[in-house]
């Protein structure tokens, strides 16, 4: 996440960052519906009202990246390069994240407690369901504008649905083998070989259109 340039925001920043990682600690050690807002803000040192402030819902407290990677999605697609098609260039941004060692795309210790939160509550999983049909929102958006069609272009949402699909898939079946391997180097090669099959099953199913 980029520093923003003026004092005022620098400290509204740095306190979302500090509420975020006192909330994600309490949240790996006690389980996420064990751990009360009343808790999160004195263990931040901050009144409740600044934690919602800040985060809305408790669950955006645990997901607290979820806009960066709808501005990364959106980023991909609209600014990609020149003669990229834009499911191309998702694919390949797939590969740089990993290249980059970007901590939304990560498989360690850390991750692993962060799915196993995920796994342990219901609120948490219905919120990851809704967070992926978020995305694929966002993702259809940006395919249609990046070839200027209409934002309920009926191809755009088949491309946006199929590729979140490939996404969720290969990030699950990444998470679980580092989880009995403890091998990153594996996961990352099973993410991506899951994310290239799922890009050719995406060039067939849109073959003809200007997604591919």
């Amino acid at each position: 996440m980029s520093t923003p340039p003026d004092r005022r925001s620098r400290k509204r920043l740095a306190t979302r960052e500090a509420i975020s990682d006192v909330a994600t600690r309490l949240f790996v050690e006690r389980g996420f519906d064990k751990v009360t807002i009343d808790e999160i803000a004195a263990a931040a040192d901050v009144g409740r009202m600044t934690v919602f402030n800040h985060f809305p819902r408790k669950e955006d407290l645990f997901f607290d990246r979820d806009g960066e990677v709808r501005a990364l999605l959106r980023e991909a697609i609209l600014q990609r390069q020149a003669g990229s098609a834009p499911l191309e260039a998702l694919r390949r941004h797939a590969h740089q994240l990993i290249a980059q060692k970007s901590p939304l795309v990560e498989f360690s210790k850390d991750s692993r407690d962060f799915v196993a939160a995920i796994a342990a509550s219901e609120a948490l999983k219905a919120r990851t369901r809704a967070i992926r049909d978020e995305f694929a929102q966002v993702v259809a958006q940006a395919l249609a504008d990046s070839v200027q069609r209409q934002a309920n272009d009926s191809e755009a949402q088949l491309a946006a649905n199929l590729l979140l699909a490939t996404w969720a898939t290969a990030l699950i079946h990444a998470h679980q083998l580092f989880r009995t391997t403890r091998k990153a180097k594996a996961a990352e090669a099973a993410f991506l070989a899951l994310i290239d099959r799922g890009h050719d099953g995406l060039q067939a199913a849109l073959a003809g259109t200007p997604y591919v």
